[in-house]
């Protein structure tokens, strides 16, 4: 099955309405519109930029998709400081981040939450990028494979399989993530491979084959071929290296 490489940038907590707006003029323009008829991109501004984005890229009909970076399990309530799901579907959201190893690390979300989340998107008609991803010490002691698919098996608890293969799963080894350190395309395919294993062993052989696995961890240009021209990586969760217009641009084009 042929699946179409989604290629996503995180801008974590950096730039502002007026910086984002900036990068998103820059990004059109250096990615050229033969790319993204093959390629789908999605940008995760902060959530005070998604508005500003939201407006400049529906006015501009620029073929990229808003993304967000998490949302809370609730449409409404006493939650100061969160962000609907409810309302990011009301700005044409269509993707949405859950699980990011700094959520988990930092915020302390367990795979419960990370689960509730997913059915939270999924039930307003948006796609979750569920992040899954080992510690160093969890490598170095050969447990990788298990500690992400149990990862996996929680987060997609109780989706439909029929839903299942219109999702998208990113491995990000916490390691690799804003460290420079990047794992080789071959150790990045053993994992994702088993991620897509482990799927059609819980939803079928079509949810498995249907699924996009992206591979985040300092993404750069450089790198990016040789991580996406792997059978099992359908695409790239890229953090600081989607700052720079001319490096993410350099990753959407990786085999051009």
């Amino acid at each position: 099955m042929s699946r179409t490489p989604l290629i996503s940038g995180n801008w974590k907590m950096n730039l502002n309405h007026f910086e984002a707006i900036q990068l998103v003029q820059k990004l059109h323009y250096l990615v050229p519109s033969d790319v993204l008829e093959e390629v789908d991109v999605s940008i995760h501004p902060p959530f005070t930029d998604l508005r500003s984005v939201q407006t400049l890229v529906e006015s501009e009909g620029m073929d990229f998709a808003l993304g967000a970076q998490h949302c809370h399990t609730d449409d409404s309530g006493a939650f100061t400081g969160e962000v609907s799901p409810a309302f990011l579907a009301k700005l044409n959201t269509e993707y949405v981040i859950c699980g990011h190893s700094e959520r988990r690390q930092v915020f302390g979300e367990s795979d419960e939450t990370v689960n509730a989340k997913v059915l939270a998107i999924l039930q307003h008609e948006m796609t979750p990028i569920m992040c899954c991803g080992e510690t160093l010490e969890e490598r170095e002691a050969g447990s990788t494979e298990s500690k992400v698919l149990a990862q996996v098996a929680a987060g997609l608890a109780g989706v439909p399989a029929e839903q299942v293969g219109g999702l998208v799963v990113a491995y990000e080894p916490i390691w690799a993530i804003g460290t420079g350190r990047t794992a080789t395309a071959d150790d990045a395919q053993s994992v994702c491979s088993a991620i897509r294993s482990g799927i059609a062993e819980s939803f079928g052989t079509d949810a498995s084959k249907a699924v996009r696995i992206q591979y985040g961890g300092s993404v750069k240009a450089a790198n990016a071929a040789e991580l996406m021209g792997q059978p099992d990586i359908d695409g790239a969760l890229v953090g600081g290296a989607s700052l720079d217009p001319d490096e993410f641009a350099g990753v959407i084009r990786f085999d051009r």
